[in-house]
């Protein structure tokens, strides 16, 4: 989605000011145990404006594997079809309000457990009933998503076909022919699965007709929206089974080396992310045309993107494939500035917002600010006692982002409660207030991010709401129990968006075209 009547952005002018807030698509509230991009997301857009809000953004959106982490996806050009609305299939005659009958879901958590076999039972209805008495245009619409889409789909749905065949296992498990996709093999198994290829086809065909729509009202509200493009793939996902020449990998298709980062203070033996690293060398003769089309895909749905891991486009942590830790890897050079050049001859802008957190060096600095990417800055890494923190407001660019936490982090509320005493001290001190407790700390560092001189400003919900630890996204390192946080119905009505409303407004943050009811209840207030 892009909005054709507001300016490209970023990179950010010096005088622009706006704010957001950031929430993923799962954890809106919903009777069906999982948010998803129907009427729960429209009325989720319609209080952001209404609190003067103009930016969304969420994680990425593509389908979920083990651990159900939105930043190993099966595929970066599908999506999740757990998010399509049971509300907007009943309204097309796929699916009766009788099917849609839930079960009694948690409406603060996420259950996997119970939403995925939920939600696929409805697909399954929805796919019968369709075959059975879709309308005209239903099936036109259709047929015309599988020819738009078929240079990932095609492969994408009988990667999906297979590991239900293969009882979900990892691509690499699989008969070998099928892994080395020996051609007569890929044929008959289009031949013996073409009734799953069909169901996976056309569920993706429903998400991305409903997220169309949730794109058009976004719009029409003036709403910018912000995706979230992980920079590896995951190493069981049909990115990898497809092109396995993209990737530095054996003649069994195993990764040579795997992604991670380095020893550094918070982890002794570094992180081991286990994702296949791009060959480059390739990548680089194609005029980067794999990566572009990535990015044109996801485009094709938000207004900006958020480039995770930024870092990696100068370099890359390389671990050996099979090493115990991360200790052994080493920097490999990633594509740099011939990679940014590809991308904004093809696309004729950059628009990204750069994830420059972690171990950042001189060089990734320079990329980024060589063609003009905003970068991140996150109020919780700031108080350190070191009035150079580049965290700190009066260290930011106008060309940033500024942030009170990420999904990473935990709530602000919840970190304060974990300071050292030295920060707690030292975040006081900034603030030049006396020292509080914990009840204050989310809003006193939203009002720290709305005042900064960073372009945009954009908090989690989590913190607007002043929640604590138990409303944390993901622990990082921890390999299960994260992105199940849900808000409820009964969060969403507080008072919250009308301080947000003000505090927008007297930051000058106020971006989005008023709304004349609410300006008169506010003037009569």
């Amino acid at each position: 989605m892009t909005n054709d009547s507001a300016p490209s952005l970023p990179p950010f002018p010096s005088f622009y000011r706006a704010s957001g807030l950031l929430l993923h698509v799962t954890s809106l509230p919903s009777p069906y145990g999982i948010g998803d991009v129907g009427p729960v997301a429209i009325a989720w857009i319609d209080q952001l404006c209404d609190a003067g809000q103009s930016w969304w953004q969420a994680l990425p959106l593509g389908p979920t594997g083990y651990g159900n982490s939105p930043y190993q996806s099966l595929s970066s050009f599908a999506g999740n079809v757990f998010l399509i609305s049971p509300d907007w299939l009943i309204e097309d005659g796929l699916l009766s309000a009788s099917d849609c009958e839930a079960p009694s879901f948690s409406p603060s958590l996420v259950d996997y457990n119970a939403v995925i076999p939920f939600k696929y039972r409805l697909l399954e209805k929805a796919w019968t009933n369709f075959v059975r008495a879709a309308s005209a245009e239903l099936r036109v619409g259709f047929e015309q998503f599988r020819d738009e889409q078929a240079h990932w789909l095609k492969d994408y749905a009988l990667f999906r076909a297979l590991k239900i065949r293969y009882n979900g296992a990892y691509y690499l498990e699989w008969p070998r022919e099928l892994v080395q996709r020996v051609p007569n093999a890929l044929a008959q198994a289009q031949h013996d699965l073409a009734h799953q290829v069909d169901q996976v086809c056309f569920a993706q065909f429903l998400l991305f007709r409903q997220g169309a729509r949730l794109e058009k009202h976004a719009r029409a509200k003036g709403m910018r929206l912000i995706g979230d493009l992980p920079f590896f793939v995951s190493p069981d996902s049909s990115d990898v089974w497809a092109n396995p020449e993209l990737f530095l990998l054996d003649d069994q298709r195993k990764p040579h080396f795997v992604a991670g980062v380095p020893p550094d203070y918070f982890s002794a033996q570094g992180q081991l992310w286990g994702n296949p690293v791009y060959n480059w060398d390739t990548l680089r003769q194609t005029d980067y045309r794999w990566c572009i089309d990535r990015l044109r895909a996801l485009l094709a749905h938000v207004d900006v993107i958020r480039l995770d891991h930024f870092r990696a486009f100068a370099a890359a942590w390389h671990v050996p494939a099979g090493a115990p830790t991360a200790q052994s890897g080493q920097w490999v050079p990633g594509p740099g500035a011939d990679f940014f050049k590809a991308v904004k001859k093809e696309l004729g802008r950059l628009p990204f917002i750069a994830e420059d957190l972690g171990l950042i060096t001189a060089d990734v600095h320079a990329l980024r600010d060589q063609f003009q990417v905003a970068g991140t800055r996150v109020l919780q890494f700031a108080f350190d006692g070191n009035s150079g923190n580049p965290y700190l407001p009066h260290n930011y660019p106008s060309n940033a982002v500024v942030y009170t936490g990420t999904h990473d982090n935990a709530t602000s509320r919840g970190w304060y409660e974990e300071l050292p005493l030295y920060q707690r001290q030292n975040l006081w001190h900034y603030l030049n207030s006396q020292q509080s407790d914990s009840r204050e700390v989310a809003w006193r560092l939203m009002h720290l991010a709305w005042s900064s001189p960073a372009a945009l400003a954009i908090a989690p919900l989590q913190d607007l709401l002043n929640l604590g630890a138990e409303a944390r996204m993901n622990v990082p390192g921890r390999a299960e129990g994260n992105w199940s946080w849900r808000c409820t119905e009964e969060l969403l009505s507080t008072a919250d968006f009308h301080w947000l409303r003000d505090l927008t407004r007297s930051s000058n943050r106020l971006q989005m075209l008023p709304n004349p009811a609410i300006e008169m209840a506010e003037a009569v207030s």
